[in-house]
């Protein structure tokens, strides 16, 4: 394994744990790895793989946005309190390390579809929708993700031997 191949494949650790957790753009660094040694591996398997990863990645970026974006109007959940709930997201991600980025975020779709619907009820029922549409968000671009990283394994096995 030569040193590229280790960043790579640390980039992609990164990128997968960034997927789930969400403070690190996951797919984009998954995706950007793998196309970088795709790249510079060259040849046809190296370009082949680099245009999988990139084709991949914006694949999931433009996905990840349509299906929660669908399931969120489905269900008639506004974007201004999904955008209430992102900025509180950012701002609790500083006043509390680790675990304010989802308190934050929690917290502010509920007291947005708090101020919008006045039934405390309704408004857990709101705020479960739009964490079920980050979930798919998620999910989307972890698998994407994973696509992306077992094409790279299965690039560098084939390279290697």
């Amino acid at each position: 394994m030569t040193a590229l191949d280790l960043v790579v494949a640390l980039a992609i650790l990164l990128g997968l744990v960034g997927a789930v957790v969400q403070v690190v753009p996951g797919g984009l660094v998954v995706g950007g790895a793998v196309a970088v040694w795709g790249g510079a591996v060259g040849g046809l398997v190296g370009w082949t793989l680099a245009g999988v990863a990139v084709v991949l990645t914006l694949a999931a970026a433009v996905l990840k946005y349509v299906l929660a974006g669908r399931h969120l109007s489905r269900h008639r959940i506004p974007q201004r309190s999904i955008l209430i709930g992102a900025v509180a997201g950012v701002v609790g991600f500083f006043v509390l390390p680790v675990v304010g980025l989802f308190v934050g975020f929690v917290g502010g779709i509920h007291l947005a579809e708090l101020h919008r619907l006045r039934d405390d009820a309704a408004a857990r029922r709101a705020t479960v929708l739009a964490l079920k549409a980050v979930g798919i968000s998620i999910l989307v671009e972890l698998g994407a993700a994973l696509a992306t990283a077992g094409c790279w394994l299965a690039a560098l096995i084939a390279t290697r031997w």
